[in-house]
């Protein structure tokens, strides 16, 4: 992907995440890693009124070159950028968004844990598109504790088998990632469709799917729950 095109593609799924309520305000930021550094939204930026030429630009080593000041959430997504590039899900992009869906579930589960997963699988589709989420425990906005507990996860997930391609960030949002601006925002609308989908059945939780039903999502798409 061309540094023009990604530019043109954060600022096209800013504008849909806006417009369609995955996003509000200034909350949520885009990011791509590109061959010599990083573009990211600038802090305090809507995402449904991005401008190409004012994204902010970083080089390799997360120092700005460019553009309007960056989004301090760019300390998380380079760490996610070098804790996933040996997984078998590396981040191309890293969105995150404060959906309401996800927010809702992160506030009832109570206290996340390193051990905690936000949603069972519910669905097919939620193994096979998204996979496993773990609930990180609340840090501050830009806490460098979080960024740590992300990286935890996705190399604990990746020891085990099962590379994971979003984390929840309790009573923040998500974080997820793909190989491009448009297949992280198509993880992102599986996953707060999925925590639609268990809000709605929360007075009646439904059985998740069976391991051999899991199982069988694995053999036959190569899920990697």
């Amino acid at each position: 992907m061309t540094e023009a095109h990604a530019r043109a593609e954060i600022c096209r799924v800013g504008r849909s995440l806006f417009e369609r309520g995955y996003v509000h305000a200034t909350a949520g930021n885009i990011s791509v890693r590109l061959a010599d550094g990083y573009l990211i939204t600038p802090t305090d930026a809507c995402l449904g009124a991005l401008q190409p030429e004012r994204l902010a630009k970083l080089d390799l080593q997360g120092q700005q070159l460019s553009g309007d000041r960056a989004s301090k959430t760019i300390v998380l997504h380079r760490r996610i950028y070098e804790a996933s590039a040996t997984t078998a899900a590396p981040a191309g992009c890293v969105i995150h968004t404060h959906s309401t869906h996800l927010v809702a579930c992160s506030l009832q589960a109570g206290a996340a844990t390193p051990q905690a997963e936000l949603l069972p699988a519910l669905t097919p589709y939620f193994v096979m598109k998204v996979g496993r989420v773990p609930h990180i425990p609340y840090h501050r906005p830009g806490a460098p504790e979080a960024a740590q507990a992300v990286v935890e996860a996705i190399e604990r997930y990746a020891a085990a088998g099962r590379p994971i391609r979003a984390v929840m960030l309790a009573r923040l949002g998500p974080n997820v990632w793909h190989d491009s601006p448009a297949a992280a925002m198509a993880t992102l609308e599986e996953l707060e469709e999925t925590a639609q989908l268990w809000q709605l059945c929360r007075h009646q939780p439904p059985t998740p799917l069976s391991e051999a039903q899991i199982d069988e999502l694995r053999q036959t798409f190569g899920a990697s729950w």
